[in-house]
């Protein structure tokens, strides 16, 4: 423990001394954004001692607080998604098809971006979601392409084979808490109900249900921050500043030359100069945001805002995707769930607490999302469109734990056809922007929402948990109609936090990025994160986004891409006629 505070300080220090910008310095790349994209290039830019690399973080230090423990304890990541400390606490506007409701999009705000923030569920997304972006255009991002990157990127505890890597930076262990018999009983459910185990859904089977993947290492969680950040801030060409607002990428012309920057204590605003690029690492809605700001986006939107045109590209903050997610909850019949882990019981809270600070073991040292599955919701369905996370307590929408003994399952929906768009609020970079996902505009996103809460039910209710499962929570067994499942879909249904695709990679007029991930229509400036996805992944996002910087620093720095993979990947003989 003594060694992990030294190690703490060493990088507290470390930021707080760059934190010091002046007009004069130049670097060779600028990275704006230290999430979990920007870490990644961060440190693998800077393996060239040639390169000169300035990373730029809004936030702060995901170190240097007195409360960044809940950063860092695996089992506190629902107080950082309720509050604006490390959070950009973005809301969506109304959503007509959801009952007016604004939904929460938290955002990681600090070192580590979205991957300090997140449930550390690590899960790639399948096979054909990257074979898919290769159709759409993006050429030289298949499956086959990208599979090698995240071998690159990871370090399994079990060890390597053909889909996993055991010698990255990135530290991923298996769901373990074997006390917790619930997950091996909801895993047991799934199988019961007809659908198969998989023993990797990474690997060969993505399809079925078994024990999730985390990024969580010795009982902390293993953010970029932690797994690529903190090995590369002793290379004397690498630059971090926190607490930094970048306001503005500044072009001669059409070449992005630097960026501007705002202190956020001095309030004193900065130009950094980049010999070679700047490349935008923000995430799904900071970085078309920037990009607007910027005068880059659609010409007509950005004289709307009095933003002068650098470049006319309409696709700018347009074809957003996102899961949304369904908490499926029961009561249960016996006290072994999360409800023994509130401030309920303050002695077993302090109790958890002393164990995860003197041992990173215990309760504190998981998210307890460490079981789940992805199914086909019917036949015809070439790869899964259905996810679940499993869960031995409960949480309302705004994840807070339930006053009872219960357990739920989140389903959601993977490839809805609803696609929402973003744009300027104002001129003023620090106004969040106008957030506009148009959940369920298109009628077969419902219908397949439905069909997971009937879906879920089924395996919830198998005879495997009858000795736990008490009475239906959310929805209640009064909820039995299309018309009642509907309303109460609209009524509860949240983002799962994955926005996405605002700024497509492809070819076409309706992308952002070309395939090596530099703006169309001008020069020196990438976009490395989620917001290049050409379509969401059937998955959570921050492995996808890890393995996307790893490919794009290769790109960047003029290496050959790492040999194709031939990994054999599964598919049901039985698809086209059967739903399991």
């Amino acid at each position: 423990m003594l060694r992990h505070s030294l190690r703490l300080l060493t990088l507290q220090l470390h930021t707080r001394c760059l934190s010091l910008l002046t007009t004069k310095s130049k670097y060779t790349y600028v990275i704006v954004g230290g999430g979990s994209a920007g870490c990644v290039l961060a440190n693998r830019l800077t393996e060239d001692a040639r390169n000169k690399v300035l990373l730029i973080e809004t936030g702060p230090d995901d170190r240097n607080k007195w409360d960044s423990w809940k950063i860092h304890m695996p089992a506190a990541l629902s107080y950082n998604l309720r509050d604006d400390k490390y959070n950009w606490n973005y809301y969506t506007e109304p959503q007509k098809n959801l009952n007016g409701r604004s939904l929460p999009w938290p955002r990681g705000r600090v070192l580590g971006g979205s991957s300090s923030l997140n449930a550390m569920v690590y899960i790639r997304g399948h096979a054909y979601d990257y074979d898919d972006w290769q159709e759409g255009g993006a050429e030289g991002w298949s499956y086959a392409d990208c599979l090698p990157y995240f071998r690159k990127a990871q370090n399994h505890e079990l060890g390597s084979d053909d889909y996993r890597g055991n010698d990255g930076p990135l530290h991923v262990i298996r769901g373990n808490q074997k006390d917790q018999i619930l997950f091996q009983k909801f895993i047991d459910a799934g199988i019961q109900a007809g659908y198969p185990f998989t023993q990797d859904m990474n690997g060969y089977q993505q399809e079925g249900f078994g024990f999730m993947d985390m990024t969580v290492w010795k009982g902390f969680r293993w953010s970029t921050a932690s797994a690529y950040l903190q090995p590369a801030m002793k290379r004397p060409n690498l630059t971090v500043v926190t607490n930094t607002f970048v306001s503005k990428v500044v072009f001669e012309g059409k070449e992005a030359v630097g960026v501007e920057t705002e202190d956020h204590k001095k309030k004193m605003i900065k130009q950094v100069r980049a010999a070679k690029e700047v490349i935008l690492c923000g995430g799904a809605i900071n970085s078309p945001q920037l990009l607007m700001l910027s005068g880059i986006g659609n010409a007509d939107h950005l004289k709307e805002v009095d933003v002068p045109v650098v470049q006319h590209l309409p696709a700018v903050g347009q074809n957003m995707e996102d899961h949304l997610d369904l908490y499926i909850q029961y009561m249960c019949k016996k006290p072994i769930t999360l409800h023994n882990a509130t401030w309920r019981y303050p002695h077993k809270m302090i109790s958890i607490g002393l164990e995860w600070i003197y041992r990173q073991t215990g309760m504190g040292a998981s998210s307890h999302l460490e079981s789940g599955g992805f199914i086909r919701s019917a036949p015809g369905k070439r790869h899964p469109d259905l996810q679940y996370h499993f869960l031995p307590g409960s949480l309302t929408g705004q994840l807070t734990p339930g006053a009872y003994h219960a357990m739920q399952a989140h389903c959601s929906p993977m490839r809805a056809q609803s696609r929402g768009w973003l744009k300027l609020r104002s001129k003023n970079p620090h106004e969040h922007p106008i957030i506009e996902p148009n959940y369920l505009s298109v009628e077969e996103d419902l219908i397949d929402m439905r069909t997971g809460v009937k879906l879920t039910r089924e395996i919830l209710e198998q005879q495997t948990l009858d000795a736990y499962r008490g009475e239906a929570i959310s929805p209640s067994n009064d909820v039995q109609t299309d018309v009642q499942i509907d309303e109460w879909i609209r009524q509860n249904t949240e983002s799962a936090y994955h926005p996405s695709c605002t700024n497509r990679m492809g070819v076409d007029a309706n992308t952002v990025v070309d395939p090596q991930t530099r703006v169309h229509g001008v020069e020196n400036l990438r976009v490395v994160d989620a917001s290049i996805m050409p379509n969401i992944v059937s998955g959570n996002l921050n492995a996808p986004t890890i393995m996307i910087a790893e490919k794009a620093a290769d790109i960047i720095l003029g290496k050959n891409s790492l040999p194709k993979s031939t990994a054999p990947v599964y598919q049901p003989k039985n698809w086209e006629t059967s739903q399991r």
